[in-house]
């Protein structure tokens, strides 16, 4: 029997996707990559003229900002994989803007190349994306912790929802493990 299918007469069940706890931190997590992306977005496009290394380095930036917005629809979709990869992106994102927001706010001088956005402008957002990307690491910690990915199978039809059925033969609770 192939991983995700259930026997006949029987459904799959995942009981920890059900609870709110998991659908707060699965909210939390689509909700603060949809932050990162339109923040990597704004300091992309309002610094574009001056990004060292010219549109190749936008282009990659561009190919970021659709990476975290595909990471959040594969956690509204509960799909398995997205909440490590997102841990990941957002400790190597992380460093990235902390390394980098320094250079924003030294870009005030004379000689400098003025960007679309102004440089202090820029500079705070990228300051802004550490604290989100932390946020982010420790949502989908949570979330990871929470076990999205269990699978249960369960007779159709016994599920009211609540995740629990009485078993009259056995006298046990078909949800509880």
């Amino acid at each position: 029997m192939a991983v995700g299918e259930a026997r006949p007469g029987y459904e799959l069940w995942r009981p920890n996707r059900e609870k709110s706890a998991s659908l707060t931190t699965r909210i939390l997590a689509v909700v603060l990559l949809v932050v990162s992306a339109v923040l990597m977005l704004i300091v992309l496009l309002g610094g574009w003229d001056v990004l060292v290394g010219g549109s190749t380095y936008g282009i990659i930036g561009l190919v970021m900002v659709a990476l975290y917005l595909l990471l959040a629809v594969m956690t509204w979709r509960w799909s398995r994989g997205a909440l490590s990869l997102t841990m990941a992106l957002s400790v190597l994102f992380g460093i990235f803007f902390t390394v980098g927001a320094s250079s924003w706010f030294a870009r005030d001088k004379p000689g400098f190349t003025e960007s679309a956005l102004p440089a202090d402008l820029i500079g705070l957002l990228v300051v802004l994306l550490v604290p989100v990307q932390l946020a982010l690491l420790i949502a989908c910690a949570i979330g990871f912790q929470q076990e999205w990915h269990v699978e249960e199978e369960r007779p159709i039809g016994s599920g009211d929802g609540s995740g629990q059925s009485d078993d009259v033969e056995t006298g046990s609770l078909a949800g509880a493990s």
